[in-house]
């Protein structure tokens, strides 16, 4: 047997309100739309993955999702532009990341990283 892809579900009252955070300013690509449920992710790139925590890392809560960007500057300027929350960072961790902890539209905080170069 072969994991194809790993998939979280958020409960949302409104999905919609996904496209600004995940759509217009991570850029993901709209996969599937019936209204009831929005699914977001790259045409390009699927990777399957779950890491199972008991804190977040330099003392930080475990964040609900974590998301590899490029760029995390611009990544942390996009979501200060759009007006969402950030709650940590940016920060160069230990362990070889930089990142920040920004909330989604449903509360759910997101880990928002680039791995450092070495």
């Amino acid at each position: 047997m072969r994991v194809n892809r790993v998939v979280a579900n958020i409960t949302a009252q409104d999905p919609g309100l996904a496209d600004k955070f995940y759509g217009q300013v991570l850029g993901l690509d709209l996969l599937m739309d019936m209204g009831w449920i929005r699914t977001f992710g790259s045409k390009t790139n699927v990777s399957a993955q779950a890491s199972f925590m008991s804190e977040g890392g330099s003392g930080t809560p475990v964040p609900d999702l974590s998301i590899e960007v490029d760029d995390v500057e611009a990544a942390f300027h996009a979501f200060k532009k759009a007006g969402f929350s950030v709650e940590y960072g940016p920060t160069d961790e230990p362990w070889g990341v930089r990142r920040f902890f920004v909330r989604d539209p449903f509360g759910r905080l997101v880990n928002v990283l680039s791995h450092l170069a070495r």
